[in-house]
C-alpha cells in the first residue's frame, strides 16, 4: 500500500459575499482535484467546508508522492543514427547530448513502423509536501471572482481580504506563503462566541474541533440542514409549515456559521396584501422564511435566523419585527394606491419607455403583441378577444408603485390588478404567464389564453431583437434570445399549439418598419430556434441521427417535428431498420448520380424482373396503407408499415442492375427507387440513422 496522509487547507477570511460562497467553495474543490489529477497524485474522498469566514477542504488518503515514472525519448531512425563507418550520426549526437546521457545508455526501440534510437530514464517521484502549495495557489487564482480586492499593505487580491492560513498535511505543517500569509496549524473560531485561535493537531478533527471549541459549523450543506430542519420546529410551533425555497436557504447558510432561529410576527391586516407581495418582502429584503398553513395561505409569521445565540433572544426578535413592519407598510400603501388607477389607464404611458431604442416602446411592443396574439388565435381556431384583451394590458402593471419596488413581481401584480379590476380570470391569469416558462424546465402557462401570449411575447422578442441586429454571441444574450427561443419551443411541443412556425415569424417580422434584411433576418431566427430545438430534443433522449433524420424534411409544426422524432426512436429499435437505413442511403447515392430526370412514376410493362415487378407492388399497397396514417400523423404506425419493404427491398438490390443500359428501364427503375425513397421521406430520412 502506498504511504498517504490525509490534507487540511483553511483560508481564514473576512465575511464572503453570501451568494457567491456555494460557487467559490466548489470551484475550490474542483481546481484542487484537477491540480491533483495533473500531477498524478492519487487520493480519497475530498470534503469541502464553507462559512461566511472560511474556505476549506479535507482530502482523505493523499499520496505523499508521486509515483516513479519511466520517461521515455525517441531519437533519430537507426538508418539515420550512423556513419558509414559505424560511428553516431550528427543527429545520434545531438540526442544524446539532449538527453545529458553517454552513447552506452542509449538504447534502440522497434515498432511495426521500423527502428529509432531510445532513452529510457527513471524519474523520481515529487513529494506531496513540494506540489501542494503551487496546486492551493493555482487553485484559488482561478476561482470565478468578477472582482479582486486588495488590502492593508501587501500585493494580494481576493475576493475579500484574508486573515489566516491553514495548511496541514498529516500531522505536519506544510510551510508556505498563501495570499502573503504564512500557513500554520490554526484555525479560529466563530467571530464573538469564540474568537481566540484553535489548533488543529490532525486534519480528521477539524469539523468537530471547529463545533466544540469554535461555535462553527464548518459544513455548508450540515448547516442547511440545521436550518430547514429548526425553521419546520419554529413554525410547527404556531401550527405552520415553513415556506423554504433552496435560494433562500442556501443564502442563510451562507450568512450564519451558528444558525439560531428566530420566530417573529407581524399584524394580521397585511394578510390582506397579496401573498407573494407578503413572500418577497420577507424573503427579498430581510431573508426571512414565511409560515404558510396547509392549504398554502400565510401565517402571521416568519423565521429568521441569528449568527449568535443571544441571551436576549426576545431583543432580536422585537428588532426583526421592527425593521419588517415598515417595509409591510409601504406594500400595503403601494397595493392602496396601485388600484386608484386602471391597468386600461396606465397602457398609453408604455409610449414613454423604451423597449429597444430600434423597435420602439413598450406600446409599440404592446400593439405588436395584440396583433400576433390575434394572429394565433385565428390559426388555431380560438375565440381572439381575450388574448387580444391581456395583450393590451401585459406590460401595464410595469408602470405600478408596487412593480417599480418589487421588480420580480410583474405579471403576477398585473393579475392581482386585473382582477380587482373585474377583468375575467382567464385574462388576468395570462398577463402573469405571459413571462413563463421563466427558466429551463420551469412551469408552463396553464391557461390557453396565457399560452398565446407567452409564444406571441416571446416570438415579438426574438424577430424584433434580431432584425435590430442584437444577436447573441458567446455568452452575452441581454435579452435573453436563448430562453425565449427555448420558451417559444416548449409552448409549441407540450402545450400542443399546432403552428406553422416560418408562417408564424413571417408574419411577425411584418410588424417592425425599420430598415433592415428581412428574408436574412427570418432565416437567422428560425436557424436560432432550430439550434435550440436541437439541444432541447438531445436533452430528452433523442440523438443527433434521429433528430437529423427529422430535420432533413423540414416539418414546419414542432408539435410535428416532435411526432416524427418520436416515430424514428421507435422505428430504429426494429430488426428491419439498419437493413432499411442503409437501403435508404443505397438509394439516395443512385438517385443523386443518375444523369435522367426523376420522376416518382414507373411504367408497370417497362419492368422486366420479377423482384422490382414485387418491389412496386410492395411499395404501392404501403402507399395506399400509409396515407391515412400521415394524414392522422400516426408516424410510428406508418413507419412500422414501411419497415415490412425490408425483405423485398433486399431482394430488389440482390437480383436488379439498376443502372440498366436500356434507357427506358434505367428509367422506370430509377422511377421506383424514387417512389420508395418518398414514402420514406414523408415522415423523415432514414439515411440519416447511423
Amino acid at each position: 500500500m502506498p504511504d498517504t496522509r490525509d490534507l487540511l487547507f483553511e483560508l481564514g477570511t473576512e465575511e464572503l459575499p453570501p451568494k457567491s460562497l456555494l460557487t467559490l467553495s466548489r470551484a475550490l474543490q474542483k481546481g484542487v482535484e484537477s491540480g491533483f489529477a495533473k500531477a498524478g497524485l492519487a487520493y480519497g474522498a475530498v470534503i469541502s467546508y464553507a462559512t461566511p469566514r472560511r474556505l476549506a477542504f479535507l482530502v482523505k488518503d493523499l499520496s505523499v508522492a508521486q509515483p516513479d515514472q519511466t520517461v521515455e525519448k525517441r531519437g533519430p531512425a537507426i538508418r539515420a543514427a550512423y556513419t558509414a563507418d559505424g560511428s553516431l550520426s550528427k543527429a545520434a549526437e545531438g540526442f544524446v547530448r539532449s538527453c545529458g546521457t553517454t552513447p552506452d545508455k542509449i538504447t534502440t526501440l522497434k515498432t511495426d513502423k521500423g527502428e529509432w534510437l531510445c532513452f529510457r530514464q527513471e524519474v523520481k517521484g515529487a513529494a506531496t509536501a513540494d506540489l501542494l502549495p503551487d496546486i492551493i495557489k493555482l487553485s484559488l487564482a482561478d476561482l470565478p471572482i468578477a472582482k479582486r480586492m486588495r488590502w492593508g499593505a501587501g500585493s494580494a487580491e481576493f475576493v475579500r481580504p484574508a486573515h489566516w492560513v491553514l495548511l496541514l498535511f498529516g500531522e505536519t505543517v506544510i510551510e508556505t506563503t498563501i495570499l502573503d500569509l504564512p500557513s500554520g496549524c490554526n484555525t479560529r473560531g466563530h467571530r464573538f462566541h469564540s474568537p481566540r485561535s484553535i489548533t488543529i493537531d490532525r486534519p480528521a478533527e477539524y469539523a468537530e474541533k471547529l463545533r466544540t471549541e469554535g461555535h462553527v459549523i464548518a459544513s455548508y450543506t450540515e448547516r442547511m440542514g440545521i436550518i430547514r430542519a429548526q425553521a419546520e420546529q419554529a413554525a410547527a410551533s404556531v401550527n405552520g409549515i415553513a415556506h423554504i425555497e433552496a435560494d433562500l436557504l442556501e443564502e442563510i447558510a451562507a450568512l450564519v456559521e451558528w444558525p439560531v432561529p428566530v420566530l417573529g410576527g407581524f399584524e394580521a391586516r397585511y394578510l390582506d396584501l397579496p401573498a407573494e407581495v407578503l413572500i418577497t418582502t420577507m424573503q427579498e429584503n430581510q431573508k426571512y422564511f414565511p409560515v404558510k398553513r396547509a392549504d398554502e395561505t400565510l401565517l402571521p409569521w416568519f423565521i429568521t435566523f441569528s449568527n449568535i445565540s443571544s441571551s436576549r433572544i426576545e431583543s432580536v426578535r422585537e428588532g426583526n419585527e421592527r425593521v419588517v413592519r415598515p417595509r409591510l407598510s409601504d406594500a400595503e400603501f403601494f397595493w392602496n394606491q396601485d388600484r386608484k388607477k386602471t391597468l386600461e389607464t396606465r397602457v398609453p404611458a408604455l409610449a414613454h419607455i423604451t423597449f429597444q431604442k430600434t423597435l420602439g416602446s413598450l406600446l409599440d411592443k404592446t400593439r405588436r403583441v395584440q396583433r400576433l396574439g390575434v394572429q394565433i388565435a385565428s390559426t388555431l381556431g380560438a375565440e381572439s378577444a381575450w388574448v387580444e384583451r391581456a395583450a393590451l394590458l401585459a406590460k401595464a402593471d410595469l408602470l405600478t408603485e408596487m412593480v417599480g419596488e418589487f421588480t420580480n413581481l410583474q405579471g403576477t401584480m398585473g393579475r392581482y390588478y386585473a382582477l380587482a379590476e373585474g377583468e375575467p380570470r382567464e385574462v388576468a391569469a395570462a398577463i402573469e404567464e405571459q413571462y413563463l416558462p421563466k427558466q429551463s424546465g420551469g412551469a408552463l402557462p396553464e391557461t390557453f389564453t396565457g399560452q398565446m401570449l407567452a409564444l406571441a411575447e416571446k416570438l415579438d422578442t426574438l424577430v424584433g431583437i434580431f432584425s435590430a441586429g442584437l444577436i447573441p454571441t458567446g455568452d452575452k444574450d441581454p435579452y435573453a434570445l436563448r430562453r425565449a427561443a427555448l420558451g417559444a419551443i416548449r409552448l409549441l411541443v407540450e402545450c400542443r399549439l399546432d403552428l406553422d412556425l416560418p408562417a408564424l415569424l413571417a408574419y411577425a417580422l411584418e410588424a417592425f418598419t425599420h430598415n433592415f434584411d428581412r428574408e436574412a433576418t427570418y432565416q437567422a431566427v428560425y436557424d436560432f430556434i432550430l439550434d435550440r430545438l436541437r439541444g432541447y430534443c438531445l436533452e430528452r433522449g433523442y440523438s443527433f441521427d434521429e433528430f437529423d433524420a427529422v430535420l432533413a424534411v423540414q416539418p414546419p409544426r414542432l408539435l410535428d417535428f416532435a411526432s416524427r422524432l418520436g416515430a424514428v426512436k421507435e422505428f430504429r429499435a426494429l430488426p428491419e431498420a439498419e437493413s432499411l437505413s442503409a437501403a435508404n442511403k443505397r438509394i439516395r447515392n443512385i438517385l443523386r448520380k443518375a444523369e435522367e430526370e426523376l420522376v416518382a412514376n414507373v411504367d408497370d410493362l417497362v419492368l422486366v424482373e420479377p423482384q422490382e415487378k414485387a418491389l412496386l407492388q410492395a411499395a404501392r399497397d404501403a402507399k395506399e396503407d400509409v396515407l391515412p396514417l400521415l394524414r392522422e400523423r400516426d408516424y410510428t404506425s406508418a413507419l412500422r408499415r414501411l419497415a415490412g419493404l425490408r425483405d423485398t427491398v433486399d431482394a430488389f438490390f440482390d437480383g436488379v442492375m439498376v443502372m440498366s443500359e436500356d434507357a427506358e428501364l434505367r428509367r422506370n427503375r430509377l422511377g421506383l427507387l424514387a417512389i420508395v425513397e418518398g414514402l420514406f421521406l414523408d415522415i423523415a430520412d432514414i439515411s440519416k440513422l447511423q
